[in-house]
């Protein structure tokens, strides 16, 4: 049996072991709140060699904060990686033909408090700051119709933040959850906007908030995590416990005033189809105008890695990575699919 322990620089090990209490506060006052998140793989099934990539929580602004990332398991190889274009961090095992057992556990310590939108700074931030998320990637294009429908949306808007409104508030009139999507959707806007079919799951509707937001000259990207507790606002909107198919991906601009803005029309439309109220109902209008510009963190982001290598590579990019992936042998496993895959995702919050 191996054990590993993965910090980060030295310096920052004794802070990141006592973080979870200094975080707190007294009594909790300061909101943040600690989750125990635990990967199970175990991927004796599988014939023939292979590799597993597992999606990792990073820090993330004023709140998110990774405590830990610990691992235990049979595995010939294992490394914490980091993808060196969006920086996204990545557990990595494999085994050869004859290895056996092929057991895997990762846990990972984080701690969340809601995020709410930061006050407007005294000077302006420029665009260039965040420039990397006006690039267009292979399921996120910004040219074509994408750039149509952006020019249409926010016509005659000219302030940033002002068109980045009139975009959310375009998706949340105009899309639908689908039940029937896959997972979190593919988020390939391209085709939902030829199609007219703008129908999906929060992959497809908070990536088409973000290409929009980029086509209209707005940085905007996804963030992609894992909801890992129960909702304050709607039940629809939490889970805890098993949360192997819990995965959730969120939005969020770049705001000169404000920095980046935590947006996430897809929940709205979300809690529209599972609570049964219609989008004019007084507490979805509510939920509506606080998702501009707040998230519950009873949820925890992996990454912003869109249409990108895994480190090590696999056989292909991925459009995102929110699921555990693996190829053994011919086969990729789908992270969709937790009890074909044979992985399970918990999470528990613990005491402060």
């Amino acid at each position: 049996m191996q054990r590993r322990e993965f910090l980060r620089a030295g310096a920052l090990a004794p802070l990141l072991v006592a973080a979870p209490r200094a975080l707190a506060g007294a009594g909790g006052d300061a909101g943040w709140r600690t989750f125990e998140l635990s990967y199970e793989v175990d991927l004796a099934a599988h014939p023939g060699a292979g590799r597993l990539w597992l999606p990792l929580p990073q820090d993330a602004g004023d709140y998110q904060r990774v405590l830990s990332v610990t691992w235990r398991g049979e595995a010939a190889q294992a490394a914490l990686n980091w993808e060196p274009v969006y920086q996204a961090p990545i557990f990595a095992a494999g085994w050869g033909e004859a290895d056996a057992p092929r057991r895997v556990n990762v846990t990972a310590r984080v701690a969340t408090r809601d995020r709410h939108l930061a006050p407007p700074a005294p000077r302006l931030r420029p665009v260039e700051e965040a420039a990397l998320y006006l690039r267009p990637t292979e399921h996120m294009p910004t040219d074509g119709i994408v750039a149509e429908t952006a020019a249409r949306i926010v016509k005659g808007v000219r302030a940033p933040d002002a068109r980045a409104r009139a975009i959310y508030e375009w998706i949340v009139d105009n899309t639908f959850r689908e039940p029937k999507t896959r997972g979190c959707g593919l988020g390939d806007i391209k085709t939902m906007l030829e199609t007219g079919n703008l129908g999906g799951k929060c992959a497809d509707i908070n990536s088409l908030f973000v290409g929009l937001a980029r086509a209209a000259g707005i940085p905007a990207r996804e963030r992609y995590g894992v909801r890992v507790a129960e909702s304050a606002q709607f039940k629809s909107l939490g889970k805890g416990g098993d949360v192997s198919r819990a995965q959730h991906c969120r939005a969020e601009f770049f705001s000169p005033r404000h920095g980046w803005v935590a947006v996430d029309p897809a929940d709205v439309r979300k809690a529209v189809l599972e609570e049964g109220l219609a989008l004019s109902d007084p507490r979805i209008a509510a939920l509506r105008k606080r998702l501009f510009g707040y998230w519950e963190m009873n949820w925890v982001g992996f990454n912003t890695a869109r249409d990108f290598e895994l480190s090590p590579r696999a056989r292909g990019p991925l459009p995102y990575f929110m699921y555990p992936y693996a190829e053994v042998g011919p086969v990729r496993l789908d992270g969709r699919e937790p009890e074909a895959f044979r992985f399970r995702l918990g999470s528990r919050e613990l005491e402060a």
